[in-house]
């Protein structure tokens, strides 16, 4: 059993991605790293269907439910929620850029106000069991300086949160896309580490621009963990030896076709539910990434999945492109980091 805690490595939550099928899928590849939500608002969980956002699988744990809002009552009434759905931890967003997250008074502009987020922290805290954690980035617009950081960090770990997953870009609200707010705003890797140095007590985790197992190991010199986002979902397999290197459970990593064989009763269980394939599968496209038969793989799944009746067929059919050298070769660490870099 691994010694490692879950915030070791973990996957961001990332709109339209990281959904329950892609976090099982993602759960095929490492049993140790924690996975996250995409970001449910409060609004949903209280004024729409509950099931339809809350609602995982047993197999996903360790899972967190990443929280969008900022009116304390709401905040303590979703993370009730969350802990009734059985969630191991509730993570509130600071972070999102968007304009429609903007508009709901949450996400990144809550950077401003550190007395709100606390308070959020501190009802949310009130009435749950589960740790209650903060994403946020070093900073917004022209609360840049590290000592604006400084202080939302004393505010918030006041209220008792007691770990902060660190985006180490500043977010631009104003005259920048979300996906631009992921690229032009430079990384600050130094800043993470500066809060580590000033707040040697609290949880701070890594997030952004990390595309490789050997980068998250360089930052856990400093960190205590690191969060990998769009790098976990574009090539999945570099998950593979998370437990291995990362977690040092002296598990064996998974082959690609091991993979598959932990997923697709996930998938048939889920077929019988009525769930599209193509809901399924899109997830799995960068499995082969830089390998021979990737593009058999994504095509044959791209132009059939989503057809009325696909089934279990499609996989097979999918799969019969792919060389048994390419689904039986256990990852290795040059190949891990090659194809995260490439």
């Amino acid at each position: 059993m691994s010694a490692r805690p879950p915030h070791t490595l973990s996957v961001a939550p990332m709109m339209d991605w990281t959904d329950r099928h892609c976090r099982m899928f993602h759960r095929s590849l490492s049993r140790r790293t924690l996975l996250y939500t995409e970001m449910v608002t409060t609004g949903a969980l209280l004024h729409g269907d509950v099931a339809r956002h809350l609602d995982f699988h047993a197999g996903e744990h360790p899972v967190a439910l990443q929280l969008g809002g900022s009116d304390p009552a709401a905040l303590a009434a979703s993370a009730r929620l969350g802990e009734q759905w059985g969630y191991d931890e509730i993570n509130l967003n600071v972070g999102c850029p968007s304009d429609r997250v903007q508009n709901g008074s949450f996400g990144a502009c809550l950077m401003a106000t550190p007395d709100v987020v606390a308070e959020g922290v501190a009802a949310m805290r009130g009435v749950v069991g589960l740790p209650v954690t903060v994403k946020h980035r070093i900073g917004i617009d022209d609360l840049d300086s590290y000592e604006h950081l400084h202080h939302f960090l004393s505010t918030v770990s006041a209220a008792g949160c007691t770990t902060f997953i660190v985006h180490a870009r500043k977010a631009i609200l104003k005259g920048l896309s979300p996906k631009q707010n992921r690229e032009i705003p430079p990384l600050r890797y130094d800043v993470v580490e500066h809060v580590k140095q000033d707040f040697p007590q609290l949880t701070v985790v890594l997030n952004g621009g990390v595309k490789s197992l050997e980068a998250a190991q360089q930052h856990l010199n400093f960190a205590d963990g690191v969060m990998i986002g769009r790098e976990a979902y574009q090539n999945p397999y570099l998950l593979a030896r998370a437990d291995s290197v990362l977690f040092e459970d002296g598990s064996t990593p998974p082959t690609r076709r091991e993979v598959l064989e932990r997923y697709f009763p996930y998938v048939e269980e889920m077929l019988a539910q009525d769930v599209y394939l193509s809901r399924l599968t899109r997830h799995t496209l960068g499995l082969f990434a830089g390998q021979p038969g990737a593009r058999h793989w994504k095509r044959t799944i791209s132009e059939r999945a989503h057809l009325p009746g696909a089934g279990m067929e499609v996989l097979r059919d999918a799969l019969a492109g792919v060389p048994d050298s390419v689904l039986d070769r256990r990852a290795e660490p040059a190949e891990a980091v090659e194809l995260a870099t490439s």
